[in-house]
Order: structure tokens, then sequence, then C-alpha cells
């Protein structure tokens, strides 16, 4: 007897394992439109291909690569690793992995359009800065970009707070002599940022400012990205840190981009580790993609679920053979 009522519990036990619902796959919830679109793309797939559930938690650059390392979210879809203290912080202590190279050729920087250094005659625009080359050919050039609520002085339209990259801009503009000339203006998001230049350009007026490539704004305009110093790390260093009184110029570290993930995501999902490892979209591709979204204010899982559609040749060789036909089914029915 004894026998058969702890048959029946463990059964019971069993059952009641079985019928509990899985814990959520937390993703950070990335603004930026590459990064959305990824993460869209990745949630569509770990969904409809694996079965596991997910959602998505807010948070900006930092504060969401210390909740990665805490596992309080489980994965970064977009991460360009190593450019902040806080994840190779977290990376050097193995609480943070970075897998694949999802994106090649990426790339980050200072850039202006390029009608302000060549000018253009369709539109009647003469050139207003025709010998810009560099960033610090912009100590010459601070009344062209000037700031409308501050005369006397330009505007460097840097990142949204919270981002890395708006630390390594701030910076650059002491490095590059240009704090005092320029004022430093941080957008409320990244569609804000992408909302005022492409309004400038639109207009024919001169704008500089900080963007980063996968991003639509590319395959939209011509535009010229301003030398700067090779990369160097130790200058890249001073960058990166805020509280540095006296940063070093140099170019951006050069791009890596990763999915990022905890390490007990590492240890409890070996199967889409596998999958993230595989990841790979051509930029020229991605640019296209990421431009359609814009134009059309498409909703990132929308414009996910027609990428993997009309793209079965970049994505199949990512997944297993059951998991990619669960895909393709779930693509056939929506």
């Amino acid at each position: 007897m004894k026998r058969l009522a702890l048959l029946l519990c463990t059964a019971l036990l069993s059952l009641s394992a079985q019928a509990a619902p899985r814990a959520p796959i937390h993703f950070g919830e990335i603004a930026w439109e590459s990064g959305s679109f990824t993460t869209a793309m990745l949630r569509l797939i770990v969904e409809h291909g694996y079965g596991y559930p997910t959602d998505t938690l807010p948070g900006s650059t930092v504060s969401m690569e210390v909740a990665l390392a805490r596992n309080d979210i489980q994965v970064i879809g977009e991460e360009w690793a190593g450019r902040s203290p806080a994840w190779v912080k977290a990376e050097q202590a193995g609480e943070v992995l970075a897998l694949g190279d999802t994106v090649k050729n990426a790339d980050e920087g200072w850039y202006v359009p390029e009608f302000v250094i060549k000018g253009d005659p369709a539109r009647g625009l003469a050139p207003l800065a025709p010998d810009l080359r560099s960033v610090t050919d912009l100590q010459r050039y601070a009344k062209v970009f000037a700031d409308p609520e501050a005369p006397g002085k330009g505007r460097f339209l840097n990142s949204p707070s919270g981002w890395t990259s708006e630390t390594v801009n701030s910076q650059k503009l002491k490095a590059y002599g240009l704090d005092g000339l320029y004022n430093n203006f941080r957008s409320g998001s990244g569609a804000a940022l992408d909302a005022e230049i492409t309004s400038s350009i639109r207009r024919g007026k001169p704008v500089l400012f900080y963007y980063w490539s996968p991003t639509p704004l590319m395959g939209r305009f011509k535009l010229v990205r301003l030398e700067e110093p090779a990369f160097d790390e130790q200058a890249w260093a001073t960058l990166t840190d805020a509280g540095n009184p006296a940063p070093k110029g140099s170019r951006s570290l050069p791009a890596k981009l990763s999915i990022g993930v905890s390490r007990a995501f590492h240890e409890q999902y070996p199967d889409l580790v596998a999958f993230f490892s595989k990841v790979d979209l051509p930029i020229d591709t991605l640019n296209a993609v990421l431009a359609r979204m814009s134009e059309q204010r498409q909703d990132p899982t929308l414009a996910a679920r027609a990428f993997l559609k009309e793209n079965p040749q970049v994505w199949r060789s990512w997944l297993p053979d059951e998991v990619r036909g669960k895909v393709e089914a779930y693509l056939a029915a929506n």
C-alpha cells in the first residue's frame, strides 16, 4: 500500500510539473531599429521553432547589461560586445557571453550629409564646409552647424542618454577640443535622433551627428563619415570612462555584433546557444529591411515575420531540420 501511495504521489508530482507553465526567457527590449528587429526575429524562432515562451524587459544599454549579468534578463539580441565597462567586467567574470558574429561590417562614427561638403546643385545647395574631412576640422565649422537654441555654438547630435555611445561621444568632444564650441545634444530616443537627422537632411540643413550601421538611415541618404585617429586601445579606455578628465581621441572599438546571453542561459539552453551562434544577417539585406520598417512604420514583429518569409536562404541553415520545419509551418499559416 505504501509503495502504491508513493507511486501515485510521484505520478501526481510529475503531472503537476508537466502542467506548470514554463518561465519565459527574458529578452532585453532594445530601442534602436536593428536591435528591435533582431530581437523580434529571434523571439519568433525561439517561440515557434523551439517552443519556449519569451517576453521583453525594458532598460538602457548599460542597465540591460547589468541585468544580464544577474540573469534578470537572459538575452540581449544585439550586443556591441566589449564597448562598455559593465559588459567587460561581467564578461571577464564569466557572467555573460557573446555568441556569434551576427552582422559583418557593422560600424559607427560621426557623420554629416554629403551636401554639406560637396553641395547639391539639383537642390540649389552650395557647399558650406568644402574642406571638412576630419573631426578636428570641426573646430573651424561650428557656425555651419549652429545650434538654434544657443547662438554662437554648434550642435552635435549625440546618442540618447544611457547608451554606451553617449559616454564615448561626450568624451570625444573633449578629446577633439570641441566641447567649448559645440553643444552636446542628447536625443530622447533612437527614434528622436533619427527624426531630427532626417528632417534636417530633407530641408537641406547642415547637421552633425553620431550614427551607426546597420540602420535604415544609411540606405536612405548620402552621408560622409568624418575621419578620426586610428583605433587605440588605451585611448578607447579613456573614452568609455565618463569620469576621465583627459580623454584621448580614437576611432571606436571595431564593431562585432553578437547575441549577449547570461551564464545561466548558456548552461540551461544549449539548443538555443547553438542557434544563436550561427545567426548571420547580411548587412545590405538588413539595411533594406530596416529602411522598409522605418518608412512604413512597421512593427518589428511584422518586419521580422516578413523577413523570415522572404529570405529563407538566410536563416534556414541556422536551424536543425525539425526546428526549421516548425518555423516554416508557422510562417505558412501566418
